[in-house]
């Protein structure tokens, strides 16, 4: 399809739609205005159902402020009940493809930190969200024009600008890709004679893009950055509102120059003050603890009265009494007075020390009552919104200066229409008390803003004047005015643990940056923007951890398996989920590995990017997350799941399942000109894989150990460095090891406890096969790490149930025989038996062979369970075992369906080791459940 077909339109266009006939989900309108009427109407009836109240995450606020915030059907500030009409109408629209089109992707993964200083990624803040150039990448690899693309923890709304951005030409070059005159993009690849080359890949044109969250402050502002705007009426309008707030407000912040002329404050700096214990004495932390030459705050300092050597911790804080009429009483504040202004006269910036005008102004504001609306609510319960309460900072208007939350309240006042609310929402942060002064680059007040990922009010803050920051905020607002389309966006402010209005099997891909444990509290943090709205997050399905909500790490992970679970209802089959993941706790991201594999989704792909290097490595344990991670999952198609009913208690069920998930896999990683190992093609992987999948579906595994299935994994498929690949797949392995500087197989290994041990012993052996005196002081400067609750196990134990030693007679060993050849000359070309080899190959552990190998597994296993024994016999808590007797126990006990046993032992371990292990989570979660399905 040609690429003009997908041209935005323009501003022209636009101010036509406004005025002239508007055609929406098959109805045509006079106008865009009597479209906004009747859907609202259509709202307004729909918000007198209590039945739609009741869905999950319906945000609290009233059906006129509900109403007066959307743009219905495109965006509603409760769940949009149009969704499934547009994605209906969106499919009708899709272009045919071609006879047998089949569609496939390997997994992808980019730089999410792409673009993150780009205007119209920095416009509005928000806690946390993802560049949408970044995203554009993800969306050209996995989509198709006019597929539809859901994100359900949209923030700010950078997925729907992506998605319409794949329709823009230069946004598209600007990524480094080129675009052809019929549409098709081209990225740049190297060929098989190691030369770069164009290959395309991908097709211009907007996606569709079903957008949601739970903030209504978060899809008010998504709903801003993806509905066309016709820049010049609003701008007309915007100046007209600041000429107003001009008229009113402009004296409270003019200042007095030496001179006599009039300036304009730009910003004031006010400072916390303090009391010395020694003289009672007020110490202004500003003039006493701050070196204004070279920005730094003096860890200790002198008392401007006394002399005392003072440091901040041994300080009271000096406080002020008020009433306050708002909340009708007198209140305690922490004391805070202006110590610095930074104002213009003309073109010229100047600062001084506030004068006897300057307070004279700041006394008389202090009598003023601002004679419109502005919210006086308490600030909700939480960690961050109650941060504040022992400074006296309990209300909502507490956060503002007196002349800051009056201008505030009379832009409020004066908006004509939902889209000026943006204004609101762009200035109302930035204007609190918690915007930090700070020393940067050598200049006092360059950076600062407010801390981020809280509500911390500092102790130098810096007001800023709040009509300057509306003007700028206007210039910025045309500055990121980019071409949109009317129809090829939906918006909608519910939970995602339930997205009814969303049809089964209907989403083409989905790009997600949900909440991580307690990264942030979102809903607190949205409180301040939200109270200004009107409307307010209904918490009460928001996935976090927060203490102050009652939620732990078990109600974070149900909660985002019920997110994942509608995910996985909508996405269509063979479909892929992207899932930007930020938290360095492993507790936290075997949650989100556990709440995915329990909707069903497969994991394909985790890649670490190195934001140092700005590439991505391959993640080999999970319980060592350092970095931000991007997981790729997958829906499995719908005929797998077919057969693997019928064959899932045959062995051809698990090696159709295998065969099916390697084609998802990548088929290389590359980190420079080398390419890197793919974890999850190895055997051990592969297997858990295997084991995971069967115990979701309720299925015993047909194979029982791990050695059997390696075995048979060598019988059916092709082996590369330790991976396991397709016969197609073994082959383009081949060709691009070939054209790369090789293979580099170091993994990073974080030793902690009797498995990662295990797997540096297998990786060390398998280099060099050595003996015990060889090995034991490089094992015991791994013990260094060693999880506390693990059972310590001596080096011979380990090598005697996993490895085998050659005693020096009969033949030498494959493996120690290939080593020796290759490292001593005068070996190579000795026959196995040679004395003088078999001498040096004495007492070196090596790799057993997959019989042998299986027979050791038996033994370690039966040693493992004997162990296990003794931990169900055990009354008391167990605070150090041995993790693997725990898994190979849990393991059997399934295999038995003796539920109970996997339960009352996880009640005996630290409930941190049962969070931070995948497989005993995995069995734990199942057994539980059921358990519960059993009663």
């Amino acid at each position: 399809m040609k690429a003009d077909l997908f041209e935005n339109i323009d501003e022209e266009n636009r101010t036509a739609k406004a005025a002239g006939p508007v055609t929406c989900l098959g109805t045509t309108f006079a106008n865009d205005n009597e479209r906004r009427t009747h859907f609202t109407e259509k709202l307004r009836e729909k918000l007198k159902d209590p039945e739609f109240r009741k869905i999950e995450g319906f945000p609290i606020g009233s059906d006129e402020d509900i109403l007066a915030l959307s743009d219905p059907p495109y965006y509603t500030a409760c769940p949009n009940p149009w969704i499934g009409d547009f994605i209906a109408e969106w499919e009708a629209q899709k272009p045919e493809q071609p006879e047998g089109h089949h569609y496939h992707r390997e997994p992808f993964a980019a730089d999410v930190s792409e673009g993150k200083y780009d205007p119209i990624y920095k416009y509005h803040p928000y806690p946390t969200k993802v560049p949408h150039k970044a995203i554009i990448r993800y969306l050209l690899h996995y989509t198709n024009p006019g597929d539809i693309v859901f994100d359900g923890f949209c923030g700010t709304g950078m997925t729907g600008v992506a998605a319409q951005m794949c329709g823009d030409r230069d946004a598209i070059i600007s990524l480094g890709y080129q675009v052809k005159q019929d549409g098709e993009i081209l990225r740049e690849e190297i060929d098989e004679n190691g030369i770069k080359t164009w290959v395309p890949f991908s097709q211009i044109g907007i996606r569709k893009v079903v957008l949601n969250d739970l903030s209504p402050a978060g899809t008010f502002v998504t709903y801003n950055y993806n509905t066309p705007l016709d820049i010049s009426s609003f701008e007309k309008e915007a100046n007209r509102i600041l000429k107003e707030i001009e008229n009113e407000c402009a004296w409270m912040y003019a200042t007095k120059h030496l001179d006599g002329r009039i300036g304009n404050i730009n910003y004031t700096v006010w400072s916390d003050v303090f009391v010395c214990r020694e003289c009672a004495g007020e110490v202004v932390f500003w003039n006493a603890a701050v070196e204004k030459d070279d920005g730094k705050v003096k860890d200790e300092f002198a008392c401007p009265h006394c002399n005392s050597r003072l440091t901040k911790r041994s300080l009271d804080r000096a406080w002020t009494t008020v009433f306050d009429p708002v909340v009708n009483q007198t209140q305690k504040h922490a004391k805070q007075v202006p110590v610095l202004i930074n104002y213009s006269v003309g073109s010229s910036r100047h600062e001084k020390v506030p004068d006897q005008n300057d307070i004279d102004t700041l006394k008389k504001l202090e009598e003023f009552k601002a004679p419109y609306w502005f919210p006086d609510q308490r600030m909700i319960e939480g960690k961050e919104t109650r941060r504040n309460d022992p400074s006296g900072l309990t209300h909502v208007h507490h956060f503002y200066s007196k002349r800051n939350l009056y201008s505030l309240a009379k832009l409020k006042s004066l908006v004509p229409s939902s889209k000026f609310n943006l204004l609101i929402t762009k200035v109302s942060f930035q204007i609190t008390k918690l915007y930090r002064f700070t020393y940067q680059s050598g200049v006092w007040g360059a950076g600062g803003g407010p801390l981020s990922g809280t509500l911390y009010v500092p102790s130098l803050v810096k007001e800023l004047n709040i009509i300057k920051q509306i003007k700028d905020a206007l210039k910025q607002r045309r500055g990121i005015s980019h071409p949109l389309n009317y129809g090829s966006f939906v918006g909608s402010t519910q939970s995602s643990s339930l997205l009814s209005s969303i049809p089964d099997n209907s989403l083409s891909y989905i790009f997600i940056d949900p909440p991580f444990g307690a990264n942030l509290y979102y809903s607190e943090l949205a409180f301040l923007w939200e109270s200004w709205l009107r409307i307010l997050t209904n918490n009460k399905e928001e996935a976090i951890e927060n203490d102050a909500q009652g939620k732990g790490l078990d109600d974070y992970r149900l909660l985002m398996q019920k997110c994942f679970a509608e995910a996985y209802r909508a996405l269509q089959p063979g479909r892929w989920m992207t899932i930007e993941f930020s938290n360095t706790k492993a507790s936290v991201w075997n949650s989100i590995q556990t709440a995915l594999l329990e909707a069903g989704f497969l994991v394909a792909n985790v890649s670490a990017l190195d934001k140092q290097k700005g590439s991505f490595k391959a993640v080999t344990t999970p319980t060592a997350v350092k970095q931000d991670l991007v997981i790729s999952a997958y829906k499995p198609n719908g005929g797998f799941e077919e057969r693997f009913q019928k064959e899932a208690q045959t062995e051809e069920g698990v090696w159709d399942f295998v065969r099916t998930h390697l084609k998802y896999l990548p088929v290389t990683k590359r980190q420079g000109v080398l390419l890197q190992m793919v974890p999850e093609r190895d055997p051990r992987i592969l297997f858990d894989q295997v084991v995971a999948y069967y115990v979701r579906k309720g299925f015993l595994i047909p194979i029982a150990t791990s050695q059997e299935f390696q075995a048979g994994l060598a019988q059916r498929f092709t082996e590369r460095d330790g991976m396991y690949f397709l016969p197609d797949q073994v082959a383009e392995y081949d060709r691009k090891k070939m054209l790369s500087g090789g293979l580099n197989e170091t993994i990073e290994m974080f030793v902690k406890d009797e498995e990662s041990m295990i797997h540096w012993l297998r990786k060390l052996i398998k280099e060099k096969p050595q003996t015990f005196s060889d090995i034991n002081p490089q094992f015991m400067q791994q013990l260094g790490g060693w999880s506390k609750n693990e059972t310590q196990l001596d080096l011979r134990e380990l090598l005697n149930q996993n490895f085998l030693p050659y005693d020096g007679n009969g033949p030498v060993p494959e493996q120690i025989h290939a080593y020796l050849s290759s490292n001593w000359k005068e070996l190579r070309n000795l026959p196995k038996d040679d004395p003088s080899l078999r001498a040096k190959a004495r007492d070196r552990w090596y790799m057993p062979d997959p019989n042998k190998a299986g027979d050791l597994e038996k033994l370690r296993e039966k040693a493992l369970l004997k162990e296990f024994e003794t931990y169900c016999q055990e009354k008391k808590k167990l605070m150090i075992f041995r993790l693997e007797a725990v898994r190979a126990g849990f393991k059997k006990a399934w295999a038995n369906r003796d539920y109970s046993i996997i339960v009352a032992v996880a009640d005996k371990i630290p409930n941190s080791v049962l969070e931070e292990d995948p497989k005993l989570l995995m069995w734990y979660d199942q057994a539980t459940t059921r358990m519960g399905g059993d009663a």
